[in-house]
């Protein structure tokens, strides 16, 4: 994995999880995690994706407001949209997660 792109960090969730199934019937399951930056006194906020089995067990237990662990590469998309426009964002892909459902 390449270090300046290496994510490795631990937030909250912000909304509940969504689960989807590509067309080939694979869970991808997407989370929105916020994660506060004391020194800056600020929160950040992290799009991360979650495909098979840790998607659809992080849709099961996982709710809005739970402590989450995220180690992932953090990609750059681009899409245009109707109007023509480039627009970009961030978006975490996440190779493990990790939460307690106590």
């Amino acid at each position: 994995m390449n270090n300046e792109n290496r994510q490795l960090f631990i937030g909250r969730l912000g909304k509940e999880p969504e689960l989807r199934y590509t067309r080939n019937q694979k869970p991808v399951c997407y989370l929105s995690v916020a994660v506060n930056d004391e020194e800056q006194q600020k929160t950040h906020w992290n799009k991360v994706v979650v495909w098979g089995k840790q998607a659809e067990l992080a849709n099961q237990y996982l709710r809005k407001g739970s402590d989450v662990f995220v180690q992932g590469r953090k990609l750059l998309k681009e899409f245009r949209t109707t109007e023509g426009e480039m627009k970009r964002y961030e978006e975490v892909n996440a190779s493990l997660i990790g939460f307690s459902n106590l």
